[in-house]
């Protein structure tokens, strides 16, 4: 059974960083491409960036651009969010996902979802 499991969110302040981690169990790690999805209240979820299977390839949303990084340890089977200069209008559930799609998964190919974690950027 495939396991996806996010964490690291929080409260912090604007400006402040944090990294979220998402652990992966049950599938072949490298044959996935991940995913990070965020969804604020009110509002429909929307895609934050993706990894490719091995790491050398990302891509961003125009909105975190310059300030999110994600990478991956393969060894460890998971994926990392490193999220810089934190605004309001990050606060939101940040959702974790794999699927096969190459290089890189938007919400229709994602095959697994984890729970999400609430990350809050206060003012």
């Amino acid at each position: 059974q495939v396991h996806v499991v996010e964490s690291g969110g929080g409260l912090v302040q604007a400006g402040g960083s944090l990294r979220l981690s998402c652990a992966a169990s049950g599938l072949t790690f490298t044959n996935y491409g991940m995913g990070w999805f965020r969804q604020a209240p009110g509002k429909d979820r929307e895609s934050v960036g993706s990894i490719s299977r091995l790491g050398t390839s990302t891509q961003y949303a125009d909105s975190v651009k310059g300030r999110f990084t994600i990478s991956r340890d393969n060894a460890k089977n998971t994926v990392y969010l490193q999220m810089n200069s934190l605004k309001p209008e990050d606060t939101a559930v940040y959702y974790c996902s794999a699927g096969q799609k190459y290089p890189h998964i938007r919400i229709g190919d994602v095959e697994f979802w984890g729970q999400g974690t609430m990350v809050t950027v206060s003012s």
